[in-house]
């Protein structure tokens, strides 16, 4: 169960290496998490996250996930809940394409789509189901503002996003009332491998930042979080903007 102050004494991180989960994990350690299961495919970078979470003084196992073979998520993640409550799952995996290739070869546009959309719809539910079942706990769906409105230079990535935020804002609706949380995050431009040698935009942020505002949403029992927060009005004004008008700007 979450402590007094709303930190969650077990976690689940849906996409193990992400560097935003781990940062994420580290500051919930710092507090009170004190059991952290990493979910994601077996790699040296997941035995490294979890030896570095150990590190702190968590009790942390891995298990092995792939968000492509959604055939397998109940099986892995009933494993994982038959072991205790989770207080949190952080749904976190994710990949971002390369909008200009992806577009000439149409399977890794749908790899995008799968993994980012349809991989999150499947465990997203599995895990909600399951957090419904011991009647308590948070859900937290990693987005991004890419999701608010296409642009052309990766309206895939940004449409797999959206697909993603429209999903998670559901499934609130739909667990309002069952003692299950979920809160969507959406950060701007990470500085993060994923995002190495692209162009920053402005308002950039960084994992630990990102860390910072889900522990922050957490406590508030927010159902939504912009970081940094100042794009919420950025991107209000952005989805608002005629579509002509939109097309002529730098984005």
């Amino acid at each position: 169960m979450k402590d007094a102050f709303g930190i969650p004494q077990s976690l689940l991180v849906l996409g193990g290496t992400s560097e935003i989960a781990l940062a994420t994990a580290r500051r919930l350690v710092a507090r009170r998490t004190r059991t952290v299961w990493l979910a994601g495919r077996p790699s040296p970078a997941l035995d490294g996250a979890a030896e570095q979470l150990r590190g702190l003084g968590a009790e942390v196992r891995t298990v092995v996930f792939d968000a492509l073979e959604t055939e397998s998520h109940e099986a892995a993640l009933g494993k994982v809940f038959a072991e205790g409550d989770i207080d949190l799952v952080l749904l976190a995996f994710g990949v971002l394409g390369d909008q200009a290739h992806d577009e000439r070869e149409p399977l890794n546009a749908v790899r995008v789509a799968q993994t980012n959309y349809t991989g999150a719809v499947s465990a997203g539910l599995v895990s909600a189901r399951a957090l419904q079942a011991q009647g308590h706990g948070s859900l937290v769906v990693l987005s991004s503002v890419a999701g608010e409105r296409a642009r052309r230079a990766n309206f895939i990535y940004g449409s797999s996003k959206a697909g993603l935020d429209a999903f998670a804002q559901g499934l609130g609706d739909a667990l309002h009332g069952t003692g299950v949380h979920v809160m969507v995050v959406r950060p701007g431009f990470v500085r993060s491998r994923m995002t190495a040698g692209l162009e920053e935009a402005p308002l950039a942020t960084t994992p630990e930042a990102v860390a910072t505002a889900i522990e922050v949403g957490l406590r508030r029992r927010s159902e939504t979080v912009w970081v940094p927060g100042a794009l919420r009005v950025v991107m209000s004004a952005l989805r608002h903007l005629p579509r002509a008008v939109f097309r002529r700007l730098p984005v």
